[in-house]
């Protein structure tokens, strides 16, 4: 039995964008706290800004969601020798879709699930934090959509038809949504 065929394996799964500062934190925390047990969530970037946005501070709050911890790193840290082995990596903007990962140890199966990015939002801090929201509840709803997926009884070309299809959900940014 392969490791992927164990019920009880705890999925490493990395969440990637430019500047590891919004959306790929948002994913972060909603899937360690709505993926407990199954999932282990990372996140990082392929240029970090260095800070967390602090509107997904706030809205990850405002809907009770883990924000200890958090911070803006680059993807290196997770194509090392010594980092975790990825199951799943998924961009989360449409930037870091079109750039050239670092060849990831384990070969993950990997997705696109942009949406837009709340940080480009201009205004007033409402509509700044609105952004977020409609960010947060987007990825939430793919998350939801995931992390109920029967992963080990799943072949893999269904479960990255899966993977691709819940990237083309409502609040999709591009229609390159693909499975590399």
């Amino acid at each position: 039995m392969s490791d992927a065929d164990q019920p009880d394996r705890i999925f490493n799964v990395l969440f990637l964008c430019t500047g590891n500062s919004a959306r790929s934190i948002l994913a972060e925390s909603i899937l360690a706290k709505d993926g407990a047990g199954r999932f282990r969530a990372f996140s990082a970037g392929s240029q970090p800004k260095g800070e967390v946005n602090p509107f997904a501070l706030k809205v990850l709050r405002s809907f009770d969601y883990p924000v200890d911890g958090f911070r803006s790193k680059s993807w290196e840290e997770f194509a090392g020798p010594d980092a975790p082995v990825m199951d799943f990596v998924f961009t989360v903007c449409d930037n870091a879709a079109g750039e050239t990962c670092p060849v990831w140890p384990g070969q993950p199966m990997t997705a696109h699930w942009g949406i837009e990015d709340p940080a480009a939002m201009e205004g007033s801090d409402i509509q700044k934090e609105a952004a977020f929201v409609a960010a947060f509840r987007y990825m939430r709803n793919r998350i939801s959509v995931f992390a109920a997926l029967p992963i080990s009884s799943l072949d893999k070309a269904s479960l990255r038809t899966k993977l691709v299809e819940i990237g083309q959900s409502d609040g999709a940014s591009s229609p390159r949504n693909s499975a590399a």
